[in-house]
């Protein structure tokens, strides 16, 4: 059954209708006695009070979205601006002025389109010098914004471009101390290098031996530490090792720093408190931990051919002894081929090796005799040797043996103690230890204080 609703509209009541039409206005363009009746029923609406916050329009010139482009203001001196270029050029020519007041005339010229080839065909100041010279000045800039002691900017008033650009690499603060100790010391360039070496390095050696005894915010402390640390690359006695203590005297300012060289250096018996975590007071064969990225810093590196220690007698005599650098590009040549090679520091034991070094691979520092009433980490260590000295002198000397499968150790190489080896009747060895390189780790420690020999 199909059911529908219809709905039908209904009129309006006289109320919604008076309603409705109060909402509106009726006006014709006729006279006003032709308007609707009912526009005379429309009634005024109330006005209800608006709430709102009178925001003040914002300052026009905020406003502007278009901002007029500005020059950089210019880095010549006043007295350089009026100049036309070939009046600068000629300035850089005949060096006029001092050298921090000509160098902002190299960086307007390249802004000019000049190049630094260019710039040295018209004046003669090589790239190389006016790198040096733009460098030099902004840091001198530095250490005037720095409020550096103008007594100590003015000692690099005359000559002192080559001075400032070595400190380049130091944070502002390191710079003004930097510039009061070269300028106190009389330091050349290469002086200058050296400390700001010494101090971008002291803090990533934190947990060498002594390090706590040097003052960081010390510039001559930074400076006798890295002697110190490189004292310790040389036989104990040695003059070289002897030497580089009294340069860390010398240039120390701290009595802490004073104090811990002066230890080495009346100690004529050996380095006893670094003997304690090296070998043994009787031994030289020193043992240093590679530092991360101290390869890539080196002034000098060696490359030398690598053994296994599970590799036998042959390999170790049929490596290679020589590396040499050939061409403009010092490319590296060697006498044969061979698979396995390492790069290490110009360290003095490597260095003067010649023809006869050999690095041995140990995969387990055990393989050495370390004191076994001792604590120690098992790390992978290097072991390298001078094939050239091969007879077995020294007692507490430690030389390079074929296991031939003797004791525990099975065959493969090891090392031995000299007095081991007399008592057995063993003359001649494969090779003499001169140097035992630990890994480098991302956590330092002290490398020194967890070993010892036998």
């Amino acid at each position: 059954m199909l059911s529908l609703t219809a709905n039908t509209l209904r009129p309006l009541s006289p109320f919604h209708h008076d309603k409705l039409l109060s909402s509106f206005t009726f006006l014709t363009p006729q006279a006003p006695h032709l308007q609707h009746p009912r526009s005379t029923l429309h009634s005024k609406p109330s006005l209800k009070p608006i709430s709102a916050t009178f925001t003040p329009s914002p300052n026009p010139q905020q406003q502007q979205l278009y901002q007029p482009f500005r020059p950089p203001p210019s880095p010549l001196p006043s007295q350089f601006r009026s100049l036309d270029t070939a009046s600068r050029l000629e300035v850089l020519a005949n060096r006029l002025g001092l050298w921090f007041e000509y160098a902002p005339i190299i960086p307007s010229l390249i802004q000019e389109g000049f190049t630094p080839p260019s710039i040295e065909e018209a004046t003669g100041i090589s790239g190389v010098e006016q790198n040096r010279l733009v460098v030099a000045a902004q840091v001198r800039d530095s250490l005037l914004q720095s409020k550096t002691d103008p007594e100590i900017v003015a000692a690099f008033d005359l000559g002192g471009a080559e001075l400032l650009y070595e400190i380049r690499l130091l944070s502002a603060q390191q710079r003004s101390a930097a510039a009061g100790y070269i300028a106190a010391n009389g330091f050349d360039a290469k002086g200058a290098q050296d400390l700001a070496r010494a101090m971008k390095d002291f803090p990533r050696r934190r947990g060498d031996k002594g390090w706590e005894s040097f003052a960081y915010a010390r510039p001559g402390d930074c400076l006798s530490f890295m002697y110190y640390r490189q004292s310790r690359e040389h036989k104990n006695p040695s003059e070289q090792r002897t030497a580089a203590l009294e340069q860390a005297l010398k240039v120390a300012e701290t009595e802490g720093a004073k104090s811990r060289v002066l230890q080495d250096l009346k100690d004529r018996e050996g380095d006893r408190e670094g003997a304690k975590g090296e070998i043994g007071e009787a031994v030289r064969v020193p043992v240093v931990r590679l530092k991360i990225g101290e390869v890539a810093e080196a002034s000098t590196v060696a490359v030398l051919p690598v053994c296994r220690a599970e590799e036998r007698e042959k390999e170790v005599l049929e490596a290679p002894g020589e590396c040499r650098t050939e061409g403009e590009f010092g490319v590296v040549v060697a006498e044969k081929g061979w698979k396995r090679w390492v790069v290490l520091p110009g360290w003095e034991p490597v260095v003067g090796l010649g023809k006869g070094g050999v690095v041995i691979s140990f995969s387990d520092a055990r393989a050495l005799p370390w004191k076994t009433n001792r604590w120690y980490k098992e790390e992978a260590i290097l072991v390298v040797a001078d094939r050239e000295r091969k007879e077995v002198a020294a007692d507490d000397g430690f030389y390079l043996v074929a296991a031939n499968g003797e004791g525990d150790g099975g065959d493969g190489l090891k090392v031995v103690r000299g007095s081991a080896l007399k008592e057995t009747g063993v003359k001649e060895s494969l090779g003499t230890v001169v140097l035992v390189v630990r890994p480098p780790r991302e956590e330092t420690d002290n490398q020194l204080s967890d070993e010892d020999w036998e």
